[in-house]
């Protein structure tokens, strides 16, 4: 049987700041939150990538290298696949936690998720460095 007398105990702490974080995923909106602004951050940082693989259409290796070891070119790199594997991996994780139902299940494919994103965000963080700084070599 369910108690649904109301708290007695006395606090200081407002209804609202009670029954925070006790909606059906048991936290706030920093998720929902978090997933909006790599949203927003992408299309820039997507819009720079794309000018920069055109720039670098039809040139030969050397000026490839050239471009990408720029540092606003590597920096722009750099944020663009931190972002784009951030909000991948959110992306991905709500899919699994809507539906995948065994909760064994669940937590494999979300550590198996943030595996992945990690991988794929060091491999592309690898190849921006190594190009960028063999200009320098």
């Amino acid at each position: 049987m369910v108690d649904n007398r109301p708290d007695i105990r006395p606090s200081i702490r407002t209804p609202r700041a009670r029954v925070s974080g006790l909606g059906a995923a048991h936290h706030g909106t920093r998720e929902w939150w978090m997933h909006r602004v790599t949203a927003v951050s992408n299309v820039p940082l997507v819009l720079a990538f794309v000018v920069i693989v055109a720039l670098m259409a039809g040139r030969p290796y050397p000026e490839a290298v050239a471009l990408v070891s720029h540092p606003l070119v590597a920096i722009l790199l750099i944020l663009g696949v931190l972002s784009v594997t951030n909000h991948m991996r959110m992306g991905l994780q709500i899919v699994i936690e809507d539906y995948v139902h065994d909760k064994g299940l669940r937590i494999a494919a979300v550590i198996a998720n943030n595996f992945y994103c990690v991988v794929v965000a060091v491999a592309c963080l690898y190849a921006i460095v190594r190009v960028s700084l063999r200009a320098f070599a």
